[in-house]
């Protein structure tokens, strides 16, 4: 292009100096030709360089195609070689069977429902590829589950491969038990890094990390509770079953044994034991159980004993075990209220069961008289398991997945153990069909953050336990006063903890 240019001014040079002799006209000709020629050359000149910047930007808009292709096939490639190399890590176990030791079905349910490859054979049976799962269940009642895992946690050593215990379970009254030991592998050792972790809340970290700071657990669920109501009885009693207006009936204590009152006069419990409120006003304390090795009775645990002997001689509660036929009654319509978690109202509520409030979704969720915590459950890795990486995997996946955390959540009606993805959730269109369409995951979250675990104990258990017992012969009028029954409280759990006396 530059050559034909040069090309247009010769020539019209040459042109120019043949007019020079001609006289004036020639020489307005020959100006008038040197213009026109320059004005040609000038939006040649202007064409190339427009047809250049075309060029230039199709060739980086090329460019940046193909580096996004690259870039695309880069992270696909990379993608498929971590999965590779965790198939092979697994694959590198030397275990045939993993054995998981816990206290009833939820795990179970929750591997079968969700976990990648889990294929499930029978009742305590299933596959995860060429490894044989074995599911060792045993009830807590009487200390059973715990009594049989410290049996055979201390033949771990010596235990064949195929018959050591790979996982097992624990709760947050007796978690530290564990995993202030050897028997807990830390999770980094099984692949879990603290960036696997971060979206967790803390106080399911807290709990289960030793005295040294090591991290010895993992929980898919969160555990704060809230007030779970019968929307009939209180669109009966109150006149209303929204969330707002039931929360401003049971704000506090006071609020609470008012609407009680009225709710046994339209022929209704309030609750169905005392000890659904228990745990209420055991989160709630100024200290903890045990200080040093003497046994404290807090200002709140003794409220809750005034305030359930006041609701007991009313009429207005029972004295029932939890998780007694008379406690499930409830379940299917005569009891105002529970409290507890979302795994309480999912898999102890008789949701499914025909007829029961559960499965006609009507019951509702508000905060209730004080926000609490209850229970919870943790995977932990067992030192010397054989099969390290498959362990690690199903610790990662069922409680650091965002994907899966949610997949529980709507299945289950469950709080799953990820901020984002409960935050994500919580502000969706989500909603729990249990709980007649209302969305919970914001009150959960709320009570959540709140959860303060520093007058955690690791005597807590046996303390709640033995002091519940104990206070039932009171309500019961077996122990005439208080005092009486806080002697056989003092007993029985100076003979549990003999090094502790008790205030």
């Amino acid at each position: 292009m530059k050559k034909k240019i040069v090309s247009v001014l010769l020539c019209t040079t040459m042109v120019a100096s043949m007019l020079a002799g001609c006289g004036g006209a020639a020489q307005q000709a020959a100006d008038t030709a040197t213009e026109a020629a320059a004005d040609t050359a000038q939006a040649a000149a202007d064409t190339a360089q427009a047809a250049a910047d075309t060029a230039t930007e199709a060739a980086a808009d090329t460019a940046q195609a193909a580096a996004d292709t690259a870039q695309a096939a880069a992270d696909t490639a990379t993608e498929a070689a971590d999965a590779v190399a965790g198939a092979l890590d697994i694959a590198s176990d030397s275990g045939k069977v993993l054995n998981i030791y816990c206290w009833n079905e939820e795990f179970k349910t929750r591997i079968t429902d969700h976990y990648p490859g889990y294929e499930e054979v029978d009742a305590t049976h299933g596959k995860i590829g060429d490894v044989d799962v074995v599911w060792n269940i045993t009830p807590s009642d009487d200390n059973a589950y715990q009594d049989n895992l410290d049996k055979t946690l201390l033949k771990q050593a010596d235990a064949a491969d195929d018959e050591k215990i790979d996982i097992f379970l624990v709760e947050a009254d007796y978690a530290l038990k564990y995993v202030d030991t050897d028997y807990t592998v830390p999770v980094a050792d099984l692949g879990i890094s603290a960036e696997d972790t971060a979206d967790q809340y803390q106080y399911t970290k807290d709990i289960v990390t030793d005295s040294q700071g090591v991290l010895k657990g993992v929980s898919w669920q969160g555990c704060p509770g809230i007030m779970f109501y019968n929307r009939d009885i209180a669109k009966e009693v109150l006149g209303t079953e929204e969330p707002d207006e039931v929360q401003e009936a049971v704000k506090d204590w006071d609020a609470f044994k008012e609407t009680a009152k009225k709710v046994k006069d339209a022929g209704y419990k309030a609750t169905a034991t005392v000890n659904d409120t228990y745990r209420v006003y055991s989160n709630n304390v100024s200290g903890k159980w045990v200080d040093g090795t003497t046994v404290k009775i807090d200002p709140n645990i003794k409220k809750w004993v005034d305030d359930s002997k006041e609701m007991v001689d009313a009429g207005e509660t029972g004295t029932q075990e939890l998780w007694s036929d008379d406690w499930s009654k409830g379940f299917y319509g005569d009891v105002f209220a529970y409290f507890g978690p979302a795994w309480l109202i999912n898999f102890c509520m008789a949701a499914g069961e025909e007829g029961s409030v559960a499965t006609n979704g009507r019951w509702g969720g508000c905060v209730g008289p004080q926000s609490f915590f209850w229970g919870g459950t943790w995977i932990c890795g067992a030192q010397g398991t054989d099969n390290p990486a498959l362990v690690g995997d199903i610790m990662r996946q069922m409680t650091c997945n965002a994907d899966i955390m949610k997949e529980i959540v709507e299945k289950d009606d469950d709080f799953a153990n990820n901020k984002t993805a409960m935050a994500a959730m919580a502000a969706s269109d989500y909603s729990s069909q249990i709980l007649g369409g209302q969305n919970p995951l914001p009150m959960y979250m709320e009570g959540a953050e709140k959860i303060d675990l520093s007058n955690l104990s690791a005597y807590d258990q046996g303390c709640n336990e033995d002091f519940q017992a104990a206070m039932k012969n009171y309500f019961d009028g077996n122990a005439k006063t208080y005092d009486e029954a806080l002697e056989l409280f003092k007993t029985s759990i100076t003979e549990k903890y003999p090094e502790l006396t008790v205030e």
